[in-house]
């Protein structure tokens, strides 16, 4: 016969386990007739260049953190992209941010919401910078070779294989066609342009030299031709793949990106890297015009320029308020030192177009108007 202890613990255990029974059971149906569910997250929508990818997404995760009824849904383009989304496909977007800042006003000042006929955006901030470098592999052809002071004449060989993000869609991409006129200039050496793009395309791409600079024209339709040692892609971030796989040997990437992702580097000199203000004068005699109306509201002219980024809030934003706190957040010291951890460098100074312009609670980042 048993212990007498021993049956008394055996029921207790069944009724412990028959109380955890029915109070699942009160618990659900609690639920389903006082409808209360767990309360839903908030979203915030946060559109980027692609090369912000990596450090944008250790900031949702620690905005996040801060911010447990908030879920960050970050999606990534090229920069022109970007925008588009925004200010062509009128999407409800909480935060744009663009490698080219200079992009923000002319794709969404000069376009209105449908519903309230005002402009998408009427101020952005510029804050953060970057530079052009060349990325290789391993085995990138020539590798073992390439230096500082013969990457052009390798990258004209004709069986280097050169990835180019789409210039029609990426800062990245017409950055590119910059910098290899800004070469021949500085190398003082004629056609590296030519030597990379010459005959790889069905329409080409032209070069049109004046008196005050250079004019590069990409056309309406730009395929490579079959067999073409381009390798073109809708964003500088979707080359890395190529890199990778040996599909191309050569890329021209934001040195963030390249230091991101541990690739090889030629580190090109600051009279064509795009990322010294003490050359700003030089990168102004090089611009890139769509030889097409690409927007119908504007002239699709990109300037030569230092790279600096810029980020707005769309006024059609849904959650205006929550995208300013995402906002102080990435400008404020815990944002910044994860920018700079990820190796993208972030402007000691942010300044603002429009200024007068800026929410309230975003004042406070701005050294001095523009």
């Amino acid at each position: 016969m048993a212990h007498p202890f021993l049956i008394f613990y055996d029921e207790m255990v069944k009724m412990i386990k028959q109380s955890r029974f029915i109070l699942t059971i009160l618990l659900v149906l609690s639920t389903l007739l006082t409808g209360c569910t767990p309360k839903e997250k908030t979203p915030l929508v946060v559109f980027g260049a692609g090369s912000l990818i990596v450090p944008l997404k250790a900031v949702e995760t620690a905005f996040e953190k801060q911010h447990p009824d908030v879920d960050v849904l970050t999606e990534f383009h090229g920069s022109i992209q970007v925008l588009r989304h925004a200010a062509e496909l009128n999407e409800p977007i909480d935060v744009v941010l663009s490698a080219d800042h200079a992009l923000i006003p002319m794709l969404m000042y000069t376009r209105n919401i449908p519903d309230t006929k005002t402009p998408y955006a009427d101020w952005y901030l510029k804050f953060a910078t970057n530079k052009l470098t060349l990325a290789y592999t391993d085995q990138s052809r020539y590798g073992d070779e390439i230096t500082a002071d013969n990457w052009y004449e390798i990258l004209g060989r004709d069986d280097v294989r050169i990835g180019l993000s789409d210039p029609r869609f990426d800062a990245a991409g017409y950055r590119m066609l910059m910098m290899l006129k800004l070469a021949e200039k500085h190398y003082q050496k004629e056609n590296i342009f030519s030597g990379v793009f010459n005959g790889q395309f069905t329409e080409p791409l032209r070069d049109l030299d004046r008196e005050n600079g250079t004019v590069i024209l990409v056309p309406e339709i730009l395929e490579t031709k079959s067999g073409s040692k381009i390798f073109l892609r809708g964003s500088s971030i979707q080359l890395l793949s190529l890199l990778d796989s040996g599909d191309i040997d050569y890329a021209v990437e934001y040195e963030s990106v390249v230091e991101q992702h541990g690739l090889k580097k030629v580190e090109l000199p600051d009279a064509i890297n795009m990322g010294n203000q003490a050359n700003q004068a030089t990168y102004e005699s090089v611009e890139v015009r769509l030889d097409f109306q690409r927007f119908s509201t504007v002239e699709p002219e990109f300037k030569g320029e230092m790279i600096e980024y810029g980020l707005t809030i769309p006024a059609n934003s849904p959650n205006p308020e929550l995208a300013e706190e995402y906002i102080r957040f990435l400008l404020g010291p815990e944002g910044r030192e994860i920018m700079t951890a990820n190796h993208h460098s972030i402007l000691d100074t942010v300044t603002a177009d429009q200024p007068q312009n800026v929410p309230e609670t975003l004042q406070e980042f701005i050294s001095s108007g523009e």
